[in-house]
């Protein structure tokens, strides 16, 4: 069997891996023209951190980046609202860590290379259509950099992991369209001091009148301490008019309303002023389809489910598709009813995390304290909402998102 990926992201990478851990000959092929350490930060959850425990690149992921022993939520004037224990620290088996994303993709990169061979990614190929004929599938590329033709390629199977615009869910669903709901996002590093405990992953604000989250991603950057600290604001507008992926975001189309954000434990109109880096993007997912598999062609990770990057738990469903699709290649050892089995487990599971991040994400602890107490600062919050009622808030999404610690003590939790 032979298994032709199309993208070379962490679903497209984790998918080789887990192939590969099976006996199944793969190989990817991705549009970048080289593999760089780009991006700003992500979050690796424990059910994340899971898949790629299986892999064996579990320990290289947490040497390069920073293990969370806490999440925090805040309203904008700087009170906590709730506190709760993360990763190893929250009994789970694995950590959660914040990680640069470039660094994440070139640990899977690596070991790709290091297992499968050195011709296993090809890059600068984009995928321009696919076909099937018989017992095989055909992909068509051009050269990325050139627009030239490339030779177009037979395999048992073509596996679309080539992210929210791909191309090949986009032959199948021609007139599909990512959907905006009015957030645009600008996400940052800065090089600071760490914040309360060095190890806290922070939501600040709500949606409503403007939201910050803050982790750490590199300790002791200048080997003085200091950490690389990744942020992302998130504002709600009435505007149909998105960011733009291309552009480099600019200080004055967001900073005024953190401008006065400045909490005796943070500085966070300065924070977003030091930032060696700011990038924009729009907040869009799509919306869920009934089918991902056609015939000896399915879609994996972004390409099968875009969803709001909150949660952090993208990257996590990406990671478990790849481990599931490659689960029913080898047990069935027939390529259609394989891509259908994967399609059955997945598809619905995934689907309703796609909705729950648009209507009730894990910030709506921060969401739900505005509306009681108000847009002002509360006295005693008791009054308003126990610990333990916001505690249920963020168990509940859990659940949903497939992180409790119920979900990841079942063997094989999908």
């Amino acid at each position: 069997m032979g298994i032709l990926v199309v993208g070379g992201g962490i679903a497209g990478l984790s998918l080789a891996l887990n192939l590969h851990r099976r006996g199944i000959s793969c190989q990817v092929y991705e549009r970048a023209p080289s593999i760089k350490e780009l991006g700003v930060g992500i979050t690796v959850l424990p059910h994340c951190m899971r898949e790629l425990a299986a892999l064996g690149v579990e320990q290289e992921i947490i040497q390069a980046g920073i293990s969370n022993i806490e999440s925090c939520f805040f309203n904008r004037f700087g009170q906590l609202i709730y506190r709760e224990p993360r990763g190893a620290a929250g009994g789970y088996a694995h950590p959660e860590v914040g990680i640069h994303r470039g660094r994440l993709h070139l640990v899977l990169y690596r070991a790709v290379l290091a297992r499968l061979g050195s011709d296993a990614v090809v890059t600068d190929r984009t995928c321009v259509g696919v076909e099937q004929s018989g017992d095989e599938a055909v992909a068509h590329f051009i050269e990325t950099t050139t627009g030239l033709a490339s030779p177009s390629l037979r395999a048992d199977a073509v596996i679309a992991c080539d992210g929210v615009n791909s191309a090949i869910r986009q032959k199948f669903y021609p007139s599909e369209q990512v959907a905006f709901s009015g957030i645009n996002t600008w996400r940052g590093v800065t090089r600071r001091s760490p914040i309360l405990t060095g190890r806290s992953y922070l939501r600040i604000g709500s949606i409503r009148t403007g939201k910050i989250v803050i982790y750490p991603i590199i300790d002791n950057i200048d080997g003085h301490g200091a950490q690389l600290i990744n942020w992302m604001a998130e504002i709600e507008t009435r505007s149909t008019e998105r960011n733009d992926w291309n552009q480099t975001g600019r200080l004055e189309d967001f900073y005024p309303v953190y401008q006065d954000w400045n909490f005796d434990w943070l500085n966070v109109p300065e924070m977003i002023r030091s930032a060696e880096q700011i990038l924009e993007y729009p907040m869009v997912d799509k919306d869920p389809v009934d089918r991902w598999t056609f015939g000896r062609v399915t879609f994996a990770g972004d390409a099968a489910h875009p969803m709001y990057p909150r949660g952090s738990n993208g990257a996590a469903q990406a990671c478990i598709d790849a481990r599931v699709l490659a689960d029913f290649l080898a047990e069935t050892r027939e390529v259609e009813p394989a891509l259908r089995a994967y399609e059955a487990a997945r598809l619905s599971v995934v689907n309703k995390i796609v909705l729950t991040n648009r209507s009730n994400p894990p910030d709506f602890i921060n969401i739900k304290v505005e509306e009681l107490v108000g847009d002002r600062p509360f006295d005693d919050l008791d009054r308003y909402i126990s610990q333990d009622e916001l505690r249920t808030l963020s168990d509940d999404y859990k659940k949903i998102a497939g992180f409790s610690r119920d979900d990841l003590s079942a063997a094989g939790g999908s």
